[in-house]
C-alpha cells in the first residue's frame, strides 16, 4: 500500500517528491523505547539521572559506569535517531556545533577541510576564527556546482562539510553527485551533511553516499525550542569507533532530561514535517505573488533554480523560507517590528513562527564581504514557519508587509 501522503495528496505539495521512508512514524515511536529493557516495564523510558554505576566487580559493569561514557536515557535517543538515519549509529552531543567540533577533532593539523561557502553562521564561524588556528585548513566552495567543489579537493583534504538547504540562501546540494566525486577523489575523504534544515523525516544523507549525517537537534528534531542539541549518525564502524571515543574524550554531552526530551519530539516529527511544509508552501506562494517582495527563495517552489535536486533526493520541504524585501534596511526592520505572531528570534524549527534578519543576527558573525557574496543584504529576512493555522500565519505577513511598505510598486 502506498504512503497515505502519496495517495492523500497527489496534486498537493508533495506532488513529484520522493516517497516518503519506509515505517518511520512506527520507528519513531518504538525503536530503542522497548519496556522490556526496565526492571519496570515502563513504556515511555526513564530519565537516568545518576552520574554513576554500581559495578559488579572491579571492571565489571551492567553497561555503563559513568554517565558521561554511556547513560540510558541518551541510548534510547541514539537508537531511535540511527534508525530514523537509515544508520547503524548515532551519538549524541551537546549542540550542534558540539558536534561540529567533535567531528572536526578526527582530523589533525595541517588536514583540509572544504565547506559549503553558506552555512550556518556559527560552522562558519568555528572554521574560520577556531579550526583555522588549530592548524587545519579550510576552505569555501559554492557545493551545488560539482566542478568547483572539484577544483577545491587538495591531497591533504580530509573533510568535506555539506550543508543543504543552506542556511540562509536556501541553496540545494545534490549529495548524491557530490559524494561521488569526493569519494572518486579519495575514498577516505569523510563527506559530512549538515541535514539540520531537513530532518530525518524528509532526507536520509547516508542513503545517498555521505559518511556522517549531523543535525543541530535543537531545531526540528526535537522540534520544541526547549533544547540544545546535537546529533550524527553514520554507518561505518571506524569512524562510531572514532567519533565515539571523541564523545566521551570531549565530553560534549547533553543531559539525560534534555535526551528525554528530544527523544520525546521525535514521536510527531513525521506529523510536524508534513505540517511544517503545507504552511510553508502556502507562506512561499503568498509572498511570491506580494507587491511588496522582491524575491522568495524556498526549494518548493517551481522558480527555485534546484527544484528538481530537491524533488529527487527529498521526501518534502522544511518550512524555511528566505525572502527579499523591497526597499532598504529601514523597511525589513520595520516588516521585523510589525510581526504579531511571529517572534523576531534566532533558531528556527520550532512549532512556533519565527522570523529573523541574517545580516544582524544568525550571520553577524559571517564576514561583510562574504555575506555580500552569498546574498546576505540588508533585505533579506528568514522565516521558519510554524505550526499555527495557515490563514493565521499569512495574515500576519501582510499586515506586516503593508505596515513596512504602504505604496508598493505592483509586480509585472
Amino acid at each position: 500500500m502506498e504512503p497515505k501522503h502519496k495517495l492523500d495528496e497527489q496534486s498537493g505539495v508533495f506532488a513529484g517528491f520522493a516517497p516518503p521512508f519506509k515505517s518511520f512514524a512506527t520507528e519513531a515511536i518504538h525503536v530503542g523505547q522497548e519496556p522490556e529493557q526496565w526492571t519496570s516495564r515502563a513504556v515511555v523510558p526513564p530519565i537516568s539521572l545518576s552520574t554513576t554505576f554500581k559495578q559488579c566487580e572491579p571492571g565489571k559493569t551492567a553497561g555503563y559506569e559513568y554517565s558521561r561514557s554511556g547513560n540510558p536515557t541518551r541510548d534510547c535517543l541514539e537508537k531511535a535517531v540511527a534508525a530514523l538515519d537509515g544508520a547503524k549509529y548515532c551519538i549524541a552531543l551537546a549542540s550542534g556545533l558540539a558536534a561540529t567540533v567533535t567531528i572536526t577533532h578526527m582530523l589533525k593539523t595541517g588536514d583540509g577541510i572544504v565547506c559549503m561557502d553558506d552555512v550556518y553562521g556559527g560552522t562558519n564561524r568555528y572554521f574560520q576564527r577556531v579550526a583555522c588556528e588549530l592548524g587545519l585548513e579550510v576552505s569555501f566552495a559554492d557545493c551545488t556546482k560539482t566542478e568547483l567543489l572539484k577544483a577545491a579537493l587538495k591531497a591533504n583534504t580530509k573533510l568535506v562539510w555539506i550543508e543543504t538547504p543552506t542556511n540562509p540562501m536556501m541553496k540545494v546540494v545534490d549529495i548524491k553527485a557530490c559524494s561521488d566525486l569526493v569519494h572518486k577523489h579519495n575514498k577516505d575523504i569523510v563527506v559530512v551533511v549538515d541535514n539540520t534544515f531537513m530532518s530525518a523525516y524528509f532526507q536520509r544523507p547516508l542513503a545517498l553516499g555521505a559518511d556522517v549525517c549531523m543535525y543541530s537537534a535543537t531545531k526540528y528534531m526535537n522540534g520544541h525550542s526547549d533544547v540544545v542539541m546535537g546529533l550524527a549518525s553514520m554507518n561505518r564502524n571506524d569512524l562510531y569507533e572514532r567519533l565515539k571515543f571523541l564523545q566521551n574524550a570531549l565530553g560534549a554531552i547533553p543531559s539525560p532530561f534534555d535526551c528525554f526530551l528530544c527523544n520525546r519530539g521525535l514521536k510527531t516529527l513525521h506529523l510536524r514535517m508534513e505540517q511544517h511544509f503545507k504552511n510553508a508552501m502556502a507562506v512561499a506562494k503568498f509572498l511570491e505573488a506580494n507587491p511588496r517582495v522582491e524575491r522568495v527563495i524556498f526549494p518548493g517552489l517551481r522558480s527555485h533554480p534546484q527544484h528538481e535536486v530537491m524533488k529527487r533526493q527529498c521526501s518534502g520541504c522544511p518550512g524555511m523560507i528566505t525572502f527579499y524585501i523591497k526597499g532598504k534596511l529601514e523597511h525589513a526592520t520595520t516588516f521585523l517590528k510589525n510581526l504579531k505572531l511571529f517572534a523576531i528570534a534566532e533558531s528556527l524549527g520550532g512549532y512556533e513562527s519565527l522570523a529573523e534578519h541574517p545580516a544582524i543576527m544568525t550571520h553577524a558573525s559571517v564576514p561583510e564581504k562574504e555575506r555580500n557574496v552569498l546574498g546576505i543584504s540588508d533585505t533579506l529576512i528568514r522565516l521558519s514557519v510554524g505550526l499555527e493555522d495557515e490563514a493565521d500565519i499569512i495574515k500576519d505577513l501582510e499586515q506586516a508587509l503593508a505596515a513596512a511598505l504602504s505604496c508598493p510598486q505592483r509586480k509585472p
